[in-house]
């Protein structure tokens, strides 16, 4: 593939376009063929489904691609990123597109900054890379509700993944607004995107037979003529092949490759073999270990899928940071929730570092390349700046003078039906619900996914998954229960998705009677949630903090910010926060033990930090040259 430089934006070629048609359709004397742009000339057929092989304008083709997220990576470094998939002998990128980032409050669409698809796809290009899209709606990924906006579980009846009125109409919604986006991208019209994923494993799903009719239909209508692809696990494989639609398999171990041919030749007959996902690591959960994939075995696998005459996508190739509280969870047996580092043990590390798996695969990869390789670009330089001792202190009871007035409601309210932004309710971070209790006993309601309770300002306990009562020790008079209840991320796969509302489900009990008129905080932490925090509002940090609680320190930097990792050594749980970016949540039970800070995002001089922490401050906050994300355990 050349590498081409796009020097204007895809609306104004594809504008230049319609209007060589047009003088055409008028001037009817001139030959079409000198009408095609030269740029267009060889771009007819598309990648093509051809017998057992891919084909691009006549020519076999391979596709070795790898998965890169966008909203997962600072976009000053996307750049480095795509040239060291180019440089391990990959030629096609793919990505997610994340719906409920793009699209946070109903009709409110954004696209840019670290959202600018278009600008990833273009810089793709631009390095010479080709692009299969992965749009959704659904896209698992280890994200929130699998990239499906919260503001959707409003409806009490709604059916995610289905033609449901509910959810089929806010689909056409968003792909109204995304797919003018898309559709100048595709290589038909002289961009990179040569297929396009229908939906996302949706056969281990299978709630609906229209659906996936229904969202090809939906991409088709919308101007997308490129090859369409699914993809499957072995569990949904069965199921999740339509009319049309060339079918790709996810898998990890050597033992499922019998599936590239016993399936898929049984379900679509002779075409071209693909696996859409070659696992190359596995994402953690909190309280888990580090999950780790020798880079012998990844090379022995792709080098057996390759040779089965099977082209492949490996992912991640590089997984990211899952940045603010983006990130899914699991639960099947018991709910399990994503860390905040998406490293994945892939073949770059979270910060862009090479690893074995790097330079195995470029050695392997390279040798079905016709030239040399590009040179693998240098390394972004890490650094250890002075440990930041915070040098002011909010408790959350203090801070909440300074939130406005709550919502008032007769009873509890779940996080995403709070009359908040605009009616959209609440997506991420913690909710506070107040309520006044004249007497002692049993306290129980259904809280996802933690609450803590407090009497007062004093802790006595958690409500959660596993304990949905506790007891209120004797009191006198009036006093204030508070609940503080965090979304810990919402379910991205399995059957209960549509079961993913978090805060208080239902009423709150104290003695087998409903407890009445809730004050409500939202504590969503966006950008603009700490403007409210001048610095007249701070006080020192005491000697004994009251917690939960807001600390406020400065990291001070060289003329050159180079990225760290943050370790919060003797704090519990929190977030961190530099410079109104949330870098995300840390948590002492591992198996995290650092968080990413990219130098992108740092300031020469005074970058202000700030750590919303539950329970226990540790002295200072460190940074490190090298991550630590706890303790290896091999997949087997």
């Amino acid at each position: 593939m050349s590498t081409w430089v796009f020097r204007r934006r895809p609306g104004r070629r594809v504008g230049l376009l319609v209007l060589v048609v047009l003088s055409f359709l008028v001037l009817r004397r001139l030959d079409w063929q000198n009408l095609i742009p030269p740029w267009l000339k060889h771009r007819q057929l598309g990648l093509q489904a051809k017998g057992q092989n891919f084909m691009l304008e006549g020519s076999t083709f391979w596709i070795f691609g790898g998965s890169v997220h966008y909203f997962r990576v600072p976009r000053q470094y996307w750049k480095d990123r795509l040239l060291k998939l180019k440089a391990c002998g990959l030629n096609t990128l793919t990505t997610y597109v994340p719906w409920n980032l793009h699209e946070p409050e109903r009709g409110n669409f954004d696209f840019s900054g670290n959202l600018d698809l278009e600008a990833f796809i273009w810089m793709a290009a631009e390095l010479g890379l080709w692009v299969i899209l992965r749009p959704g709606p659904y896209i698992c990924s280890e994200i929130d509700l699998g990239g499906l906006p919260s503001w959707l579980l409003q409806d009490p009846d709604m059916k995610l993944r289905t033609t449901y009125k509910g959810f089929s109409e806010a689909v056409d919604h968003y792909f109204d607004h995304l797919m003018p986006r898309v559709v100048p991208l595709q290589y038909k019209l002289g961009g990179p995107i040569i297929a396009v994923q229908v939906e996302n494993e949706y056969g281990s799903y299978n709630k609906d037979p229209a659906y996936m009719p229904y969202i090809k239909k939906a991409l088709e209508d919308r101007g997308i003529v490129e090859l369409l692809m699914t993809s499957d696990n072995k569990d949904g494989l069965s199921k999740g092949v339509i009319q049309g639609v060339l079918a790709t398999i996810n898998l990890q171990s050597q033992q499922e490759l019998h599936l590239l041919n016993s399936f898929l030749l049984n379900a679509q007959e002779i075409q071209p073999k693909m696996v859409m996902e070659y696992w190359t690591g596995w994402f953690d959960s909190w309280g888990g270990p580090h999950n780790i994939l020798d880079s012998s075995e990844v090379l022995k696998t792709v080098s057996s899928i390759i040779n089965a005459g099977s082209s492949i996508n490996l992912y991640m190739f590089h997984g990211g940071t899952n940045f603010g509280f983006i990130n899914g969870a699991m639960h099947f047996n018991e709910y399990k929730s994503d860390v905040t580092s998406y490293d994945y043990d892939a073949i770059l590390t979270e910060s862009g570092d090479y690893t074995a798996k790097y330079f195995k695969l470029r050695d392997f990869f390279g040798s079905f390349s016709g030239n040399p390789l590009p040179p693998p670009p240098d390394l972004l330089p890490k650094t250890t700046y002075e440990p930041l001792t915070p040098a002011y202190y909010m408790s959350l009871w203090d801070a909440l003078k300074y939130m406005g007035e709550p919502i008032k409601s007769e009873n509890p309210i779940n996080m995403e039906n709070l009359l908040i932004n605009d009616g959209n309710g609440q997506s991420f971070g913690y909710t506070l619900y107040e309520t006044t209790i004249t007497s002692s006993g049993m306290l129980s309601g259904l809280v996802r996914d933690q609450g803590k309770v407090f009497v007062n300002t004093v802790s006595i306990g958690c409500l959660d998954y596993n304990k949905n009562s506790i007891e209120i020790p004797l009191i006198q008079g009036y006093t204030v229960l508070r609940i503080l209840v965090e979304n810990r991320g919402r379910v991205n796969y399995g059957e209960n998705i549509n079961n993913q509302r978090k805060g208080l489900i239902g009423d709150l009990y104290l003695n087998g009677s409903p407890l009445k008129n809730f004050r409500i905080y939202s504590l969503d932490m966006k950008r603009n949630f700490f403007q409210r925090f001048t610095i007249n509002k701070w006080s020192s940090v005491p000697e004994v903090p009251t917690f939960p609680a807001f600390f406020l320190g400065s990291l001070s930097v060289g003329p050159s910010p180079y990225d760290t990792f943050l370790k919060l050594e003797g704090w519990e749980k929190g977030v961190v926060f530099i410079n109104g970016q949330n870098l995300g949540r840390y948590w002492n039970i591992g198996p995290q033990e650092t968080l990413y800070l990219p130098g992108a995002w740092l300031n020469p001089g005074i970058n202000q930090v700030i750590v919303f922490e539950e329970k226990m401050a540790g002295p200072v906050i460190q940074s490190m040259e090298t991550p630590h994300l706890g303790r290896n355990q091999y997949i087997n």
